[in-house]
C-alpha cells in the first residue's frame, strides 16, 4: 500500500516537474532570414500555412516545439514587412503631398516606387 502511494506520488510529481523542466530548457532559434520584402512575404505565407496546419490538430509537445521554432521566422518576416511598410507609408505621403501641389513628376516617380513595393504583397 505504501509502495503504491509512493508510485502515485512520484507519477504526479513527474507531471508537474516535466513541464517546468521543458519551459526552462527552451532553445532559441534564428529562424529564416527576411532580407527582402519578397522573401519576407514568402516566409510569412509559408510559415502561416505551417502554423495553420499545426493548429488544426491536437497540440503535442512536438507541435509546441515546432510552433516555437516557426515563430522566429514569422517574427523576422513581420519585422521586415513592417519596416518596408513604414517606408511605403512615407512614399505614399510624398505622393499625396505632390498631388496637392500638382507635381506630376514627383507623383509619377514616387507612384512607381510605391507600386513596385506594394506589388510584392498583392501578387
Amino acid at each position: 500500500m505504501m509502495r503504491q502511494s509512493l508510485v502515485s506520488l512520484l507519477g504526479c510529481a513527474s507531471l508537474v516537474i516535466a513541464p517546468l523542466a521543458f519551459s526552462e530548457e527552451v532553445d532559441h532559434f534564428e529562424g529564416q532570414s527576411a532580407e527582402t520584402l519578397q522573401q519576407a512575404v514568402s516566409n510569412f505565407k509559408e510559415y502561416n500555412q505551417k502554423l495553420d496546419k499545426i493548429l488544426g490538430g491536437d497540440l503535442t509537445p512536438e507541435d509546441m516545439n515546432n510552433v516555437h521554432q516557426l515563430t522566429y521566422t514569422l517574427e523576422n518576416a513581420l519585422g521586415k514587412i513592417n519596416e518596408e511598410f513604414d517606408a511605403l507609408a512615407e512614399t505614399l505621403e510624398t505622393i499625396h503631398l505632390a498631388s496637392e501641389r500638382a507635381d506630376s513628376d514627383a507623383v509619377k516617380t514616387n507612384g512607381e516606387k510605391y507600386l513596385s513595393v506594394s506589388r510584392e504583397v498583392i501578387k
